[in-house]
């Protein structure tokens, strides 16, 4: 099964940017829909973005517009480029496929919008 690691979180300013990265072992992720997985305190984790093999991305209404997600499948690795970050983003970000599976979640990263 995929092995996912994520990088790239940290406290930004409202209106601020960030870019996660998440680098895969084991599995080719060219083969998956990929997506970036948030949970914010108290609340249930969500799916806010995805690409499928052949690049189609969805966005959750939330981060429409907002955020963009790509891969790089030279690297077997998948971006979620944040703009315009708003408080309400906060929370730890995870990458997974499309469903999920539970065993490949990593430790995740945090994203903390502040002021």
């Amino acid at each position: 099964q995929v092995q996912l690691v994520e990088s790239g979180g940290g406290l930004v300013h409202p209106g601020g940017s960030l870019r996660l990265s998440c680098v895969a072992s084991r599995s080719r992720i060219a083969l998956y829909t990929m997506g970036w997985y948030r949970q914010a305190p108290g609340k249930q984790r969500e799916l806010v973005a995805s690409i499928t093999p052949n690049s189609r991305t969805y966005y959750g209404d939330s981060v429409k517009g907002r955020f963009t997600i790509s891969r790089d499948s030279t690297k077997n690795t998948v971006y979620l480029q944040m703009n315009g970050l708003e408080p309400e983003d906060t929370a730890v970000y995870y990458c997974n496929t499309v469903p999920p599976v539970v065993n490949s979640w990593g430790q995740g990263t945090q994203v903390t919008v502040s002021s």
